[in-house]
């Protein structure tokens, strides 16, 4: 039983100096994920294009010895699999199930309703009607290919302002306040043995919690079924808001649905805002100070990434029986969408494995939590 912080570095030490006498004794000495919390939940990450084409043959050993959920990273959004009006590119989405299916891994399937990354030709709709279409036409089509293919879907994404109130999207604009339940209601429909959920970055702050709550509870109150609810976490390591994510998952859990943490990843790098959002068309200029890293993540910092994920984990095997799926948002540091977000060009260190596929110290502090 590993309990102090310290000793969680000292058997990261251990476990890191028998994985450098080459890459099958490190494949045959690193733990892995979805073993070590096969008891406790789904252990997941994004994959992106090159990965579901299996060009990747480092990232794709990983994913398939750490790994027993994958979420698309991009290739199912609105954009990709819809270019044009009543057009659709299956292709890499199909890819996915199909290397999913071979590999015994679990698909969440994201996203379907969203107001980013829309198709070109949504920014020139005008009429309720083409929106109301597009709506019920790419619910129906996408949703119901992947039934009985897809273990889940989010179905709508990032729905909600911080203050807990709708965000103003095109959808709530043409369609009304009732658009996510009628979007659950269609994915219901087109189905039906499919998880269904919603996904949505800072629901574990109180304001925005409520609003998820809200909306979790009309369309129940609607008789439209809802599955779960995904709460993203991004967050900076050093100050992750553990005290609100406890009271997100005893407050989710207790309207019956699952709790997930589904695009998790940890900043090392500086805001350069004062507030907390990961709101993808958000950006910020670059220079130095916001890019401290560049040649390498000092010990300091590593050391406050690997206790933030240590406290983290610690908290998730605390509500094992609420939480059913933690889903990390990239394979590796390297292909973190944190390297270009809010600010370009950055050196990021967010996730459990370094640029060469590599564990670092981090992982090693979220195997012991397995332990505790």
């Amino acid at each position: 039983m590993i309990k102090r912080f310290s000793h969680i570095l000292s058997f990261a030490a251990l476990v890191m100096a028998c994985c450098i006498t080459g890459e099958n004794a490190a494949a045959q000495t690193t733990p892995s994920l979805k073993e070590v919390f096969k008891n406790y939940f789904l252990i997941g990450t994004a994959m992106d294009a090159q990965q579901i084409e299996e060009k990747d043959a480092a990232a794709d050993a990983l994913i398939k010895q750490q790994f027993n959920a994958v979420t698309p990273e991009n290739i199912m959004k609105a954009e990709i699999i819809q270019p044009g009006w009543n057009k659709y590119d299956f292709d890499l989405a199909d890819k996915l199930v199909a290397y999913a299916q071979k590999n015994n891994i679990k698909v969440n399937a994201h996203t379907l309703i969203w107001h980013s990354q829309l198709p070109a030709f949504m920014h020139h709709i005008q009429s309720v009607d083409s929106v109301k279409k597009y709506f019920e036409d790419h619910i129906t089509k996408v949703a119901g290919r992947y039934d009985g293919k897809v273990y889940s879907w989010d179905v709508v994404n990032e729905a909600l302002n911080e203050d807990g109130s709708l965000r103003k999207s095109i959808f709530l604009e043409k369609l009304g306040d009732n658009y996510i339940v009628e979007a659950f209601r269609l994915a219901q429909k087109a189905a039906p043995h499919t998880k269904l959920y919603y996904n949505d970055y800072n629901i574990e702050q109180p304001q925005k919690r409520a609003g998820a709550i809200a909306i979790i509870k009309k369309i129940q109150a609607a008789g439209v079924r809802i599955d779960g609810v995904g709460i993203q976490g991004h967050w900076k390591a050093g100050s992750v808001p553990l005290n609100d994510i406890e009271e997100s998952i005893k407050a989710f859990s207790a309207l019956g649905v699952e709790v997930m943490f589904t695009e998790l990843d940890l900043t090392v790098l500086p805001n350069p805002w004062d507030n907390a959002t990961a709101e993808v068309s958000a950006t910020a200029k670059g220079s130095k100070e916001m890019n401290p890293y560049a040649a390498g993540l000092p010990d300091a910092a590593q050391q406050t990434l690997t206790k933030s994920y240590a406290d983290l984990f610690r908290l998730f095997v605390k509500y094992k029986n609420d939480i059913s799926r933690i889903t990390f948002w990239g394979v590796n540091d390297g292909q973190s969408w944190l390297n270009g977000w809010p600010i370009p060009g950055r050196t990021n260190y967010p996730l459990l494995f370094d640029r060469d596929f590599k564990p670092k110290p981090a992982f090693f502090s979220v195997i012991a939590t397995a332990n505790n």
